[in-house]
């Protein structure tokens, strides 16, 4: 994973992330105990920790926080995004401003947490392909306002990233190919309406309809919720056509003999709405 594949989310958003999370910390008060116990202007340094092995994912939020608490603590991260961690290994040491440092913490730590864990289960699902091709991508079932965020993890675990909204590219589901009267009619009708820059993509569940479809000229195809028998059909039927994407039913188990069937892209959810958080902590050093 190079570094310039990992571009943080742009700043706005992070920014907007992070200054609703607060709102929601903070409330109308702000933070009653660290102002009630901590006088003011004392100081603090604390050391950002990985309790467990994983990988890293969320530094630009957990300094955004930071910088709209005031700008009065420095995190200097040992590692980057994207690093696989052991545990025990020091991820970053945050100094500065005790009340801001404690203010933060629970914000900070619930965004490392949370995309880490994203991060760390995708590259669970990166090394079980490992050496076939294939290509692991999230979907559109993310958090809802964090789905820019979930997505850079995604890709701080070395996946890729699939449409980002609606808007992005043409994805035909099995809906729309109910109410269009089949695969075909619902492609030609696309490729009819679609910019030439716009992508189409279409679902197909049946050998028949990935037949279909192929002959009205689709280059991007979603199998849907295929065994790998069929799955190792559908690639032989395909012949190199069009790119070949496998969805539904994917798991860490199954991920590997899914890719062996020579598919070109493996899509879950899982790995953003599955993803169980990663172990970091942030502990004052006691004076």
């Amino acid at each position: 994973m190079t570094d310039d594949w990992i571009v943080p989310p742009p700043t706005q958003i992070v920014a907007d992330a992070v200054r609703r999370a607060l709102a929601e910390d903070l409330g109308i008060a702000g933070d009653l105990t660290s102002e009630a116990t901590l006088p003011q202007g004392a100081t603090a340094t604390a050391t950002l920790t990985a309790r467990q092995a994983g990988v890293l994912a969320g530094l630009p939020v957990a300094i955004e926080t930071f910088r709209q608490l005031g700008g009065a603590v420095t995190l200097d991260a040992q590692v980057p995004d994207g690093a696989r961690l052991e545990k025990g290994d020091i991820v970053a040491v945050l100094s500065g401003d005790a009340r801001q440092l404690l203010a933060g913490e629970r914000t900070a730590l619930n965004f490392l947490n949370h995309l880490s864990g994203i991060a760390s289960l995708t590259r669970r699902f990166v090394d079980a392909v490992a050496g076939t091709g294939a290509r692991i991508c999230d979907t559109r079932k993310t958090t809802p306002g964090l789905r820019a965020l979930e997505k850079y993890a995604v890709r701080c675990g070395g996946g890729h990233n699939h449409r980002f909204a609606l808007s992005d590219a043409i994805l035909i589901k099995d809906n729309h190919i109910a109410v269009a009267g089949g695969a075909g009619a619902a492609f030609r009708a696309a490729r009819a309406r679609a910019g030439h820059l716009v992508a189409i993509e279409i679902e197909v569940t049946t050998l028949g309809e990935l037949e279909e479809v192929l002959e009205a000229g689709a280059t991007i195809v979603l199998l849907d919720n295929m065994d790998n028998a069929m799955l190792r059909a559908a690639v032989a039927l395909n012949a190199g056509r069009a790119r070949l994407e496998a969805s539904g039913g994917v798991t860490l188990e199954r991920v590997r003999g899914i890719a062996e069937t020579g598919v070109d892209y493996i899509s879950s959810s899982q790995i953003t709405m599955g993803a169980p958080p990663l172990d970091l902590g942030l502990d004052v050093e006691i004076r």
